[in-house]
């Protein structure tokens, strides 16, 4: 017998460590099954569950479970990713809270075993936590982005492409994280509104005048190697080719002319630091500009390349950016070179892990040539190849990748795969797989025994996670595994990494496998709060999944996410759904349990083509429907279409109506008419727990497992259910159940006391007033009101339809008919006049030119949920009139 109430706390871990430890989640290639694969998009190993991965990994683990049960051999490759920058911080950070030498004073070796024991200790938080969600991944094939496979993949490529041209060294211009003192990738910088200044600073012109410049970075002003003006603005039109003197430096820099420079903005004229801005760079490019720096790796005054003997510039050698900026600005003020100040709100990129403003920085590094290996991922995304789902991200793939720029892959990092490349006296380099052969090559190039030395920079994380699609898979090994397995089917991420992974992911595979890595890439959004907006620890609006999971179980929380997930949109994650897919959860396991304590048993070897009882053939026939509508959902990855096809037929269609109309069969004497019934319920209830364990992983093993079904293991393996082909003979069932709800609005719209049982008139075909009386003891129970009488509307009361029926209810004597016609205008004037109040506010331009996209959304949908409610209004009053 179930226990009397649900409670997932006492079942997940048990049933989910059975699970695991049975072998059931894991494929082999060996298997005559098809296969059908997806790679998890690999947690950072510093990582713990928020409710983005539980998003992301609820959908993945729904498509794996539905194929799994659909008979083919389902991967769901696990792994994390070394995160480069994040790892050596936690880890330096550690290092500092314990007293210990810092990663400079141990050195490099001592410092990387210091991470590789970090990681045995504290890197597997995050897999232990999908573990909890319920994620069903094949983890005896777990996967390290450094472990020592998937490192020798990272090799190979990385040679092959150096080899092939592709890979290269360049100086440019990369964002620069002073307090790691490297190169970060631009997913690594956030823009954060600064509340700063515009400082207007006049400029000398040489031979008489002064031409003046507006900047928010007076400090980068001595490595201005220009001044730019547009090339139609007149008030410029003479100074352009004559040379204006920096200030503080006294350098002669031309003024130029070029497009770049608006004339609507500041002063006309802008200051070209091409080493600095990136911008000025291109700008720098194309007048063939000088492109000194002035900050060093700590983001610290260095004079080496601009210059400098004044005694003002040298006392600003290793000065802070910062502090430098307040000296640049006050010794300009005294020379009478300040024009104005002025208070500048502007969005400027920091680090996201270092939380400082990064500098834009000209660097020797490593790069790839993108725009070469981007053309087949373009080409397979034109053709069909890999298809985005929604087909709108595909213009946003486009749009990057066919303006992309060289991939800075080297970042100066000691945590990470080191860049296999060793450096001659002469700056020769030597790119090979060992250290044994580079040294092979340097002796052929020097004709004697030469001293190298390692290349100290490592991979930007990003490549070695580009290859993780066959790189999992054993490449470059020919393995078993990646001949099945490879290419993927489905890759289920955001939009925020479509550039940074999913399209490096194409480059890589198309390249080394000649076949795109995954036939369709599936992109949900952020998950916000209920009133739409980006949840931030500062904001205080976190949710936990681990929180939420404790609170209401993880298949609420995993049917939340799947139901409030449609194509391509953000998700507001409102708690009362979380509370009302936990009661789903406890309507499921409440409709068993009575149907337990009702005779109900599993019958093998049922068959539903044998059933002639109208209702236990209307039931196999709404089966039929939900699963026909649920597989075609997932076929389409319409998540929230599969969701509400199972709350409505599992709630409503079984445990309430069927339930409710058998009620009176199961609780009579024994015959044909029960056996019916109740075979009808033990299959379908079956059909059910299948349908919804992709989502529902928990409640429907113990249910399975409990009721007689099976083993809890074994519904993972479970054959997904086929329809029946019943037709369904219970059009009267379906007209009873119009009625019932038809009666029950109207009592609700018109406030009609609960216990009061109201007569019912019925009007219409002769054969559905006879239909309908039929169900006398259902409409009885359900719908309070007396066994329906043939007859038209007479008095006051109020009507309604079902079918070609109309419904009367008498209410002399039981509503004031007036009062509450009165008391629903008043409702519906109220709610008319918010409603207009708000769609004004949507129609005002400025309004929505200003407010946050999450407001113009809430808003939007308050007009809809006000028109909807109006609807309900109009519709009781026309009862009260009519």
């Amino acid at each position: 017998m179930l226990d009397k109430a649900f409670d997932p706390a006492a079942l997940e871990a048990r049933l989910y460590d059975a699970a695991e430890a049975s072998g059931v989640f894991s494929a082999d290639p060996a298997r005559d099954k098809p296969p059908f694969t997806v790679v998890i998009p690999p947690p950072n190993v510093t990582g713990s569950l928020h409710i983005g991965h539980a998003l992301n990994n609820t959908l993945q683990d729904v498509l794996v479970r539905w194929r799994r049960m659909q008979g083919r051999d389902a991967l769901w490759m696990p792994g994390t990713d070394h995160a480069g920058i994040a790892t050596q911080m936690v880890v330096e950070r550690l290092l500092a809270q314990q007293g210990q030498p810092s990663r400079r004073e141990m050195g490099r070796e001592a410092f990387l075993e210091r991470v590789w024991q970090w990681k045995a200790e504290s890197g597997g938080t995050i897999t232990r936590q999908l573990r909890r969600l319920g994620a069903s991944l094949d983890w005896p094939r777990e996967r390290f982005t450094m472990d020592e496979g998937l490192s020798a993949a990272v090799l190979e490529v990385f040679v092959r492409l150096h080899e092939q041209g592709l890979i290269y060294r360049d100086t440019r211009l990369v964002n620069w994280d002073p307090v790691f003192q490297t190169a970060i990738s631009d997913l690594e910088v956030e823009s954060r509104e600064v509340k700063g200044s515009l400082w207007t600073l006049r400029y000398p012109v040489e031979g008489g005048g002064f031409i003046e410049v507006a900047t928010t970075r007076p400090e980068t002003m001595l490595a201005d190697t220009a001044v730019a003006v547009h090339p139609e603005d007149a008030r410029f039109a003479e100074l352009v080719g004559k040379h204006a003197i920096l200030p503080l430096t006294g350098r002669r820099i031309p003024i130029v002319a070029d497009a770049y420079s608006d004339p609507e903005k500041g002063t006309g004229a802008v200051k070209i630091t091409p080493a600095h801005d990136f911008n000025d760079y291109e700008v720098g490019k194309r007048h063939g500009l000088p492109m000194p720096s002035v900050l060093d790796v700590e983001g610290r005054v260095t004079l080496a390349e601009v210059g400098g003997d004044s005694a003002f510039l040298r006392g600003l050698e290793g000065v802070d950016r910062f502090e430098a900026r307040k000296l640049i600005v006050a010794e300009l003020e005294a020379q009478g070179l300040l024009v104005a100040t002025e208070a500048h709100t502007h969005q400027v990129p920091h680090g996201d892990r270092s939380g400082v403003p990064i500098e834009p920085r000209l660097t020797l590094q490593w790069y790839c040539d993108a725009a070469t290996l981007a053309k087949p991922a373009i080409a397979a995304v034109e053709d069909g190849r890999t298809q985005f789902v929604p087909r709108q991200y595909e213009n946003l793939f486009f749009a990057w990748m066919r303006d992309i720029q060289p991939w800075c892959i080297s970042r100066q990092l000691w945590w990470g795969h080191r860049i296999p490349a060793w450096h001659g006296p002469d700056g020769t380099v030597f790119v090979k797989r060992s250290e044994a052969e580079a040294q092979e090559a340097a002796r052929a190039h020097y004709g004697t025994e030469t001293p190298l030395t390692r290349d100290p920079d490592v991979l930007d994380t990003w490549f070695s996670s580009a290859l993780w699609p066959f790189s999992t898979l054993g490449w470059p090994e020919d393995t078993a595994a990646l001949r099945k397995h490879y290419p993927t089917d489905v890759l289920v991420t955001g939009f925020d990494i479509i550039f940074f992974w999913v399209a490096r992911m194409m480059m890589m595979g198309l390249h080394f496998m000649d076949e795109v890595p995954f036939r369709h890439v599936v992109i949900h959004g952020l998950v916000r709060d209920a009133k739409g907006q980006k949840m931030s620890k500062s904001k205080g609006n976190v949710l936990d999944p681990l929180d939420l999971i404790q609170q209401h179980g993880a298949d609420a929380v995993r049917f939340t996410l799947c139901a409030l997930a449609s194509p391509g949109r953000d998700i507001k994650l409102d708690p009362q759904r979380l509370e009302g897919y936990r009661a789903f959860a406890t309507k499921l396991w409440n409709a068993a349990r009575f149907l337990e304590m009702n005779g109900v048993r599993v019958q093998p070897g049922y068959n539903p083509a044998r059933a002639t009882d109208p209702l236990a053939r209307w039931l196999l026939a709404k089966a039929d429907a939900a699963i026909t509508e649920a597989t075609e959902a997932l076929e389409r990855f319409r998540f929230d279409d599969y969701a509400a096809t199972l709350y409505g037929f599992a709630w409503n269609t079984y445990c309430d109506w069927f339930i409710e109309f058998a009620k009176p069969v199961l609780n009579g004497p024994d015959g044909e008419e029960k056996a019916q019934v109740q075979g009808a319920a033990q299959h379908v209830l079956g059909v059910v727990l299948r349908l919804l364990h992709p989502v529902m992983p928990f409640v429907t093993a113990e249910l399975w497992s409990k009721l007689g079904y099976g083993e809890a293991v074994g519904l993972t393996a479970a054959a997904w259910p086929q329809a029946s082909g019943v037709r369904a003979d219970g059009e009267g069932i379906d007209l009873a159940i119009a009625a019932i709800g038809a009666i029950r609005s109207a009592r609700s719209a018109l406030n009609v006391p609960a216990g009061a049982v109201l007569p019912l008139r019925v009007s219409g075909p002769a054969a559905q007033v006879a239909t309908l009386a039929g169900f006398a003891p259902q409409l009885a129970r359900l719908a309070r009101v007396e066994a329906p009488v043939e007859g038209a509307a007479d008095g006051p009361g109020a009507s309604a339809s079902a079918g070609e029926l109309t419904l009367f209810l008498p209410l002399s004597g039981v509503v004031d008919l007036a009062a509450e016609g009165a008391r629903l205008g008043k409702e519906r004037a109220r709610i008319a006049a918010d409603r207009d109040k708000l769609a004004k506010k949507l129609d005002n331009p400025g309004f929505r030119a200003k407010a946050e996209p999450s407001v113009i959304e809430d808003t939007e949908e308050r007009v809809r949920e006000a028109g909807a409610e109006l609807a309900r209004l109009d519709a009781a009053l026309a009862r009260i009139a009519s």
